[in-house]
């Protein structure tokens, strides 16, 4: 074989060549800076996995359980948690005014480390144990029996034996809609609609919670069952359906609701597996009857009775409830209500451009989801934003003065901004709200959350600081400047829907379509929701903030006031 030997002066003549010398120097400091990088990103990686592991909800199954000893999932996980990442996200052009130029210290820090989420689950029931609890959350009712191969509790499980809480049982059933939820081993949490199961001694109860050592949370085969007091907007399910409550029979059955059988030992899930097989979004259980349709102007959903007036016993299933002929149980099915998803641009380019402003947290992105549903219109923007884009806001390219699309969101404030629009839709929130919510989405996502150490740490205070004051001024700039205003509060809009979202529709000059609207109702929450299950268990304003913060409320109040509208609402007002 060949050996080839280099000597000291045959290297010194390889690097007398000044091209060849210039590129192996910069060979050797990427590669350098290569290596830098993967070693400080896998020490990182490796210090903070353990410290991030989160133990919420390590393991969830629909109906299942577990024993007290450990999980019941097959796939081999056990009681691994999830790790969260934080993501960056590029920095958006809108800030208060005053910001604006230093808008790159605004750029959160770089990603790739563990963030604990598990801290932010409540110690607020610490010192009291389960029995008589009752926080306006849930009410405890007892400890009752569970049976491994029948459940007292047949909805959702998850089990945490290292952090499991009492609040932390309760705000996941009520996330998912639940009626009960049920403690049980220290460690294990069961959800669902009713028990099915005798109560026993409270004595039997006895073991503690693994995450707060002074509260009861079961005990072997024994469960400590809260009744949660659901919010209206909390949807309580049954499998995939979601009840939407008790209603009087329209008075055009057959139009109104155009599929009909009689089900012998008719049962919630009967029901509604007819209806999601012939592809209705409602289905109607009268007795031994099953309806399925759609909501329309026949049977709108919008006139709730009594739920006693629906208490009569299923035939097959004694714990569920199937109404009467007079008075029906409604429940919306997992088949999705088309009359609503086409969207275009408009057919012509408009000359007359409409803002759809708010301040930043206080809604715009999911108000733009309701107009363009019961438009059947893209919206667009004064801004891009690719995420938005990618999911399905396709005037999100648009020049902002394209003509294309049906209003415009913006934040900006500012006569200059403002004046550029023709008419305006003012969004308005609850600052308390909004700054939490923007504060989210700043170090979150859309639909993410900030982290514990962003709460607690100085990213939270100077935020309000800077953004407080942002809200009142956006406001009363609109209200000032604004060529013609509809003021629209996000609450009202959460209320009522079907009536803010019409005057919306009237104001933009369009025909308002009570059908789209409807489909709308259904389908009201899109993709733009952050989900319940990371609230905050303290109250992160201080004395100072709310003091500042109520001053703010009262100065749009009276801004409000003088343009003869109504004021904010009442739980605007400061506390």
């Amino acid at each position: 074989y060949l050996k080839i030997w280099f000597t000291p002066t045959d290297i010194h003549r390889y690097f007398r060549c000044k091209p060849v010398r210039f590129f192996s120097f910069i060979l050797l400091y990427l590669t350098a800076g290569s290596l830098v990088f993967l070693h400080s990103g896998f020490s990182s990686n490796t210090s903070t996995t353990g410290a991030s592991r989160s133990v919420r909800d390590p393991l969830i199954s629909e109906g299942g359980g577990g024993t007290g000893g450990g999980s019941s999932t097959s796939d081999g996980l056990g009681l691994l948690g999830r790790v969260f990442k934080e993501t960056w996200r590029a920095p958006r052009r809108f800030g208060p005014p005053w910001m604006k130029k230093n808008r790159a210290q605004d750029v959160p820090e770089w990603a790739g480390r563990g963030v604990d989420h598990t801290s932010s689950w409540s110690h607020g029931a610490k010192g009291k144990t389960t029995k008589g609890m009752d926080d306006g959350r849930a009410k405890y009712i007892g400890c009752y029996v569970d049976d491994t191969q029948k459940r007292a509790l047949r909805g959702v499980s998850f089990f945490d034996y290292k952090k499991m809480t009492v609040f932390r049982c309760q705000d996941n059933c009520a996330e998912r809609g639940y009626l009960y939820a049920g403690l049980e081993f220290g460690a294990e949490c069961y959800c669902g609609h009713k028990i099915q199961a005798p109560n026993v001694s409270e004595s039997e109860c006895n073991m503690e919670c693994k995450g707060e050592k002074s509260n009861l949370c079961g005990g072997p085969k024994r469960l400590s069952i809260y009744r949660l007091e659901l919010s209206q907007e909390s949807a309580r399910r049954y499998g995939s359906a979601i009840f939407k409550g008790c209603f009087k029979r329209p008075d055009n059955v057959t139009l109104a609701l155009p599929a009909s059988a009689v089900i012998k030992n008719m049962s919630v899930d009967k029901c509604v597996d007819m209806c999601t097989e012939k592809e209705f979004s409602l289905a109607a259980l009268a007795g031994e009857k099953c309806h399925c349709g759609f909501p329309t102007p026949l049977f709108t959903l919008h006139d709730h009775e009594d739920e006693e007036l629906c208490l009569q016993r299923c035939a097959g299933e004694d714990f569920e409830n199937c109404g009467n002929n007079d008075f029906f149980v409604v429940y919306q099915t997992q088949v999705q209500d088309n009359r609503c998803l086409d969207r275009r641009f408009l057919p012509s380019r408009s000359k007359h451009s409409v803002a759809l402003a708010s301040f930043p947290g206080a809604g715009n992105t999911w108000a733009r989801h309701l107009i363009e549903l019961a438009t059947g219109y893209y919206s667009g923007s004064y801004y891009f934003d690719g995420s938005l884009y990618n999911k399905g806001f396709k005037g999100e390219r648009d020049h902002w003065r394209s003509g294309r699309t049906i209003c415009i969101k913006t934040h900006e404030s500012g006569r200059k901004e403002i004046e550029a629009f023709d008419a305006s839709i003012l969004m308005i929130r609850n600052p308390y709200k909004a700054l939490m919510a923007e504060f989210n989405r700043k170090y979150g996502g859309h639909i993410g959350f900030a982290s514990q150490a962003h709460w607690r740490g100085t990213e939270w205070p100077e935020f309000v600081k800077n953004y407080a004051p942002w809200w009142a001024s956006h406001t009363l700039d609109w209200l000032k400047y604004g060529k013609k205003v509809q003021v629209v509060h996000f609450e009202d809009l959460k209320r009522d829907l079907f009536s803010q979202l019409k005057g919306m529709i009237i104001f933009l000059g369009l025909e308002v379509s009570e059908d789209r609207l409807l489909c709308v109702e259904a389908q009201k929450d899109g993709n733009f929701k952050r989900s319940g299950l990371r609230k905050l268990e303290y109250d992160p304003y201080t004395a100072e903030m709310r003091a500042t913060i109520g001053g703010l409320i009262r100065t749009v109040d009276t801004a409000l006031r003088k343009r003869n509208l109504s004021g904010v609402p009442e739980e605007y007002r400061p506390r």
